[in-house]
Order: C-alpha cells, then structure tokens, then sequence
C-alpha cells in the first residue's frame, strides 16, 4: 500500500494520527510525516480512514499522487 502525501497543502492538523497512529506523526515543523514502515503496522482501513480524515485532502493511498 502506497501513502502519497502532498506537503504543499498540508496544513498540519492532526486528524489522520486519530485512526492511524503508527501511519504518520509530525515532522519538526508540526506537518505530517510518514513513520518508515508504518503502513505495513495498520490495517489497510485504518490507513484510508486515515486519509479520509484528513482536512485539505492531502493524503491519497495507491499510485496516485493526490491532486492527481
């Protein structure tokens, strides 16, 4: 399972930690980094909740990019 996330329009707030927790933290400047290995750690639902949470659609999962 691939995890794409578009920093330009992250915005930092959190919500994906809520349903995946070992998927992604915050990096040094508060914005969302990926944990190496982390996907492989979460169910896949638990990494597209995490996704669907987020709030300015920055997460995809799968081979596209997001605003692809």
């Amino acid at each position: 399972m691939e995890i794409h996330i578009d920093h330009r329009s992250c915005t930092g707030s959190g919500q994906r930690t809520l349903t995946a927790p070992t998927v992604s933290t915050r990096d040094d400047d508060g914005y969302t980094a990926l944990v190496p290995y982390g996907a492989r750690t979460a169910t896949p639902r638990q990494v597209t909740q995490a996704a669907l949470s987020c709030l300015v659609q920055a997460i995809a999962v799968g081979n596209d990019p997001p605003g692809a």
